[in-house]
């Protein structure tokens, strides 16, 4: 009996947290804030002292790899800023014959490359949709479609690695930050085909042709020769980690030099007030991510403390012990939720409430936190929160209604991503295992 009031008394503690901060984030306080009154609403029906409180929101902006997110978020400015974005661009390009649909394939596709230097959705959004949303509206696309390429292509600025997603899930879930780096590129390159079909086959339909170009080799040859420094620094950064000649956030910083020298001395595109406005996109969105940090860690620790994980898991498991069900009942959670929530505020959140169900199935955290990732990457292309498609309507000048509706083809594109990945796991494991053997976990 006893024990029985005692779960009960987890479960209340835990709904009025929780129905405390959607309460607030309903009444419009900034979701930060709502999370921090959330975890004090706990703090104090358990009669724990606030001091505790701070020491946990320490402990969550602590982490020395958190470094890693401003320094990619800057590397990525700049990099637009210095005219790598649009080199890639025509690299792309180059790789792209007459074909329907041929400049959606090119935003697609030099998403996928310069989601390999920014590691940020809205950033590879802003970068390849700045310089491919204008040439496709010139080329008849309907405005709303090319915005809702570049979104949807910009979302795997998350998924293909560097990622900032995966450094906060890799800190939060205490998994190595190279594997995960390592897991993304089959899924990524699986959700880069995945849009690309999607793209021709709307292309096709309603008659977008391609542009006057035919496919050559020396074409390729050129384009790679024009942007040959922006091609390899995804071979210095990423190769560098995997090398072991430096760590993630190490590479973050070789990253921001190298951006500043092929920017600023090689292309000479890069000026002091463009790194001036990089600098201060840097503050914006590192400073978003840091503060929803330490309330978010606190809040999921004291969700564990009031055996929330395991609620939910014994709740879970009696509708359905498979573990590519529970993955996708996971999935559904984190779209939905990723409607309201910002993704980094999602990942600290629900990983210490997540994570410990699909391990005690044999789920490997790695493969759970692909699976996070691009369930959050749907969250960059959802209202009312979908950041990806407040960056396009920005550049299309298009309401996000519009946007949201032509981007649902290709929401539906990263649905079956999710559906491979969670039916065939070794899909996200081959690689880390090969790199460096199987994770005992």
């Amino acid at each position: 009996m006893l024990e029985y009031l005692q779960d009960f008394s987890e479960v209340a503690h835990a709904l009025m947290m929780f129905g405390g901060m959607c309460l607030f984030i309903l009444f419009g306080v900034p979701i930060p804030v709502a999370v921090g009154l959330g975890t004090i609403i706990g703090y104090m029906l358990l009669d724990f002292p606030l001091l505790a409180l701070s020491q946990a929101m320490y402990t969550g902006v602590e982490p020395f790899p958190l470094v890693t997110v401003p320094l990619f978020v800057l590397a990525g400015s700049l990099m637009e800023q210095g005219g790598m974005a649009k080199r890639i661009v025509g690299v792309a390009e180059s790789l792209i014959g007459n074909i329907f649909g041929s400049l959606g394939l090119i935003a697609v596709l030099g998403c996928a490359f310069f989601a390999a230097l920014s590691g940020s959705g809205p950033a590879t959004t802003a970068a390849i949709g700045a310089v491919m949303i204008p040439s496709m509206i010139k080329q008849k696309y309907d405005p709303a479609f090319g915005g809702a390429i570049a979104a949807a292509g910009g979302a795997l600025g998350s998924l293909i690695p560097p990622s900032n997603l995966m450094i906060i899930y890799g800190i939060v879930a205490e998994q190595s930050i190279p594997r995960l780096f390592l897991a993304g590129f089959i899924p990524g390159f699986i959700a880069t085909a995945a849009l690309m079909i999607v793209t021709y086959i709307i292309a096709r339909k309603r008659g977008y042709i391609g542009v006057d170009r035919t496919f050559s080799v020396k074409k390729v040859g050129t384009a790679l020769n024009h942007g040959k420094f922006a091609v390899i620094a995804p071979i210095i950064i990423l190769g560098g980690i995997y090398a072991g000649i430096f760590t993630p956030t190490e590479a973050a910083s070789v990253a921001v030099v190298y951006a500043l020298l092929i920017g600023g001395v090689v292309y000479r595109e890069l000026t002091i007030a463009n790194i001036i406005d990089c600098l201060k996109i840097t503050a914006m969105i590192s400073g978003a991510v840091l503060i929803i940090v330490g309330p978010a860690k606190a809040y999921g620790e004291l969700m564990s403390l009031l055996s929330v994980p395991d609620m939910l898991g014994e709740a879970i498991s009696g509708v359905t012990e498979s573990p590519f069900l529970i993955l996708m009942i996971m999935a559904v959670i984190l779209i939905v939720s990723g409607m309201f929530l910002e993704s980094i505020a999602q990942i600290i959140l629900l990983t210490p409430l997540m994570l410990p169900i699909v391990a005690n199935l044999g789920v490997d955290p790695i493969v759970f936190g692909i699976l996070m990732v691009i369930s959050c990457e749907i969250g960059f292309l959802t209202p009312p929160v979908g950041v990806n498609l407040f960056v396009a309507a920005r550049i299309t000048n298009l309401g996000v209604d519009r946007i949201s509706i032509a981007v649902i083809p290709f929401l539906l594109a990263y649905v079956v991503v999710l559906i491979i990945i969670s039916a065939f796991p070794d899909l996200v494991t081959f690689l880390p295992n090969l790199f460096y053997g199987k994770y005992q976990y």
